[in-house]
């Protein structure tokens, strides 16, 4: 065997140990998602809780919370209401309308009131919902504040936003509130109808396993395919001792030899 040969077996060998490694990440990944599942399951199956009795004196949404219902009352701060953009919601794009509700504990909640589909190519809706005055009861579902790593889309500009982040919002609105937000999903009084609601979210395995799947089957061809060339292709290009080089073409009698 050659230099080169012995090379290439090395790298089909680290090649292997990558997909390999990349399957056992894709399971990993799958054994979250179904930790995150159960967690889904048995929020959405709670009864509905006052959000001080969810979440405690922190007032962080975190990944135990996410799609946990609470009931909250308060009154609606329409002056500061932030028109998201750049929102989809069953392949439609749109807007959705975040408005903070003023509890009477002096802190405040961020209530996404619902979707608006945008009706052709408007950068801002035609029509935003006014609030209710006075008192309102929101039924609802916790969701965490959203990130998008180094972009500044969850820090409200101009009354828009892309993203709904409770501390990026509370350093603009000057107001005291929760680190997430709420989804709502009943109103009373009525939300206005001209708002969609939400989609649930969506509990499945996802493609993790057959993604592990491919990856294993990858190393398995890469092996199989080093076992095939150390059989067949391992020998360097090199006459094994004992070979006959054919068709060597024998040279002509000399001119003039004795009849």
């Amino acid at each position: 065997m050659n230099i080169r040969w012995i090379a290439a077996a090395l790298g089909v060998l680290l090649l292997a140990t990558v997909c390999v490694e990349l399957g056992r990440w894709q399971l990993h990944r799958l054994d979250e998602r179904k930790a995150r599942n159960a967690v889904t399951r048995a929020n959405l199956a709670a009864q509905p809780a006052p959000i001080d009795q969810i979440l405690g004196p922190q007032g962080v949404v975190g990944d135990q919370h996410a799609w946990r219902t609470v009931v909250v009352t308060g009154t609606y701060d329409a002056s500061k209401q932030i028109v998201l953009k750049y929102r989809n919601v069953d392949d439609r794009p749109g807007f959705e309308i975040v408005t903070p509700l003023m509890l009477s504990d002096g802190k405040a909640l961020l209530v996404d009131r619902g979707f608006l589909p945008r009706q052709s190519s408007e950068l801002m809706p035609l029509h935003v919902p006014a609030v209710p005055t006075g008192q309102v009861t929101v039924t609802g579902r916790l969701q965490r504040s959203e990130r998008g790593g180094h972009t500044t889309g969850g820090t409200p500009d101009d009354g828009t936003a892309r993203l709904i982040n409770g501390p990026d919002f509370a350093k603009v609105l000057g107001l005291n509130l929760y680190d997430g937000y709420v989804q709502i999903t009943k109103q009373d009084p009525p939300n206005d109808p001209s708002f969609n609601g939400f989609p649930g979210p969506e509990i499945d395995d996802g493609p993790h396993f057959f993604y592990a799947l491919q990856w294993f089957f990858f190393a398995l061809l890469a092996i199989g395919g080093l076992v095939y060339f150390t059989k067949t292709g391992g020998r360097g290009g090199k006459d094994e001792p004992g070979d006959k080089p054919e068709n060597v073409e024998q040279p002509a009698a000399h001119a003039g030899a004795a009849d």
